[in-house]
């Protein structure tokens, strides 16, 4: 479906990414771990195009694009097919959750209001916020703020659904419920790519684990061969750590 070759991305003579190949298929939930400053959101925003890659060869659903020069016609058709889930929500503050939902399926889609309004509803419900429609983010908890994020992407029908550390932003107690919301997802089948700190929902949830470090990929295997068949002694380390803190 989504398969990415020789990505690069320089800020300010800083190469963030050094050469990063990725291969994603229908239904499968990559998790991207990794330490802090790996290039994990940066490889992200370069898949959906909110930072342009210096070089990569992107294919996706059979075209193929040189991703430097791709054009924003291309792009605008690439995005048609793909959602991004922010760690911030980017929810508009003015605009009921329902509203939030919308407004992409009737602007960017031009989607009758009719049936933009049922998808909305439908992809409130699937998140577990049918009683909150017409609430707006500041009377949402950060959970349900993300759940409405959620939402907004599914109801697009995206055939790829970007997720950036969609829990970092939130409170310990909250975190459990949007995870089990993007579980449910992985269990209806949806083709996933997700940067994240949550090693259990990895762990239960993922079907690949990428792990980068400095920039470059240094593991891409199933989720069972990354946990319990590890050999890589930098990812031991780093599973290592992040259980000691657990």
């Amino acid at each position: 479906m989504l398969e990415v070759k020789g990505l690069k991305k320089t800020f300010d003579n800083n190469e963030v990414l050094k050469g990063v190949d990725l291969r994603l298929g229908k239904g499968d939930v990559l998790a991207v771990l990794g330490p802090s400053g790996s290039g994990k959101t940066t490889m992200l925003r370069c898949l959906n195009f909110l930072e342009r890659a210096d070089e990569g060869a992107l294919t996706f659903l059979g075209a193929e694009h040189d991703m430097p020069s791709m054009k924003p016609k291309q792009i605008a058709e690439y995005r048609r097919h793909t959602a991004f889930v922010f760690q911030s929500f980017n929810l508009f503050l003015n605009k009921t959750a329902i509203q939030n939902v919308t407004e992409g399926l009737t602007v960017a889609r031009r989607m009758p209001k009719a049936e933009a309004r049922e998808r909305a509803e439908r992809a409130l419900i699937e998140v577990g916020l049918e009683g909150k429609f017409d609430s707006r983010p500041n009377e949402l908890s950060g959970g349900q703020q993300q759940r409405v994020a959620i939402a907004r992407a599914i109801a697009a029908d995206p055939d790829v659904i970007f997720f950036d550390e969609p829990t970092s932003a939130l409170d310990p107690e909250l975190i459990g419920g949007v995870l089990d919301v993007i579980r449910s997802l992985a269990e209806e089948g949806r083709t996933m790519i997700v940067v994240t700190h949550e090693i259990s929902f990895a762990r239960n949830a993922a079907s690949r684990v990428m792990f980068m470090d400095g920039g470059r990929v240094l593991a891409d295997e199933s989720a069972h061969e990354f946990f319990e068949e590890q050999k890589l002694p930098r990812i031991q380390a780093f599973l290592n750590k992040i259980e000691r803190e657990i």
